[in-house]
């Protein structure tokens, strides 16, 4: 006779990080440059920093770009992250976006909104979408949000 094994269920726990926040952001420029604008419109001192590296579904490995500013002048760290890999995208739900503009430990959500106001006053962006980490369900949310 056959035994009868039991499935256990484990249910995954929603990522939620309330000191991490998600700005999308889309531009034709490419990333060095945006870096460069935003560094002078917020005096920030994004740099080039090692890229993030995924591995898709062939096995090939993905480079999106990362520029990063952790200076200890800012309250915030700040990292802005190319959303596209040649054809391929970090964050498949916002084809639309072409970078993401993170802020870890922001303390005030009014400053938030007034980044997004300055950052749509940029020429060279088009526009600016706040990301919902709770409802963006996409697997490669993880590597943003560590």
């Amino acid at each position: 006779m056959k035994s009868i094994q039991k499935i256990t269920r484990v249910q995954l726990k929603n990522i939620q990080n309330s000191e991490c926040i998600l700005l999308g952001i889309v531009s034709a420029e490419p990333d060095y440059k945006l870096s460069l604008t935003l560094n002078k419109k917020f005096r920030l001192s994004l740099k080039n920093n090692s890229p993030l590296k995924l591995i898709d579904g062939k096995g090939s490995e993905l480079l999106f770009s990362r520029f990063s500013d952790i200076s200890a002048s800012h309250d915030l760290a700040f990292n802005l992250i190319s959303n596209r890999s040649g054809n391929h995208f970090l964050l498949k739900k916002l084809k639309n976006v072409d970078y993401i503009f993170q802020l870890q430990d922001p303390e005030n959500q009014n400053d938030i909104s007034r980044l997004t106001a300055r950052l749509r006053e940029v020429e060279s962006i088009n526009a600016v979408f706040n990301i919902d980490i709770s409802t963006l369900k996409d697997k490669n949310l993880q590597y943003l949000i560590q």
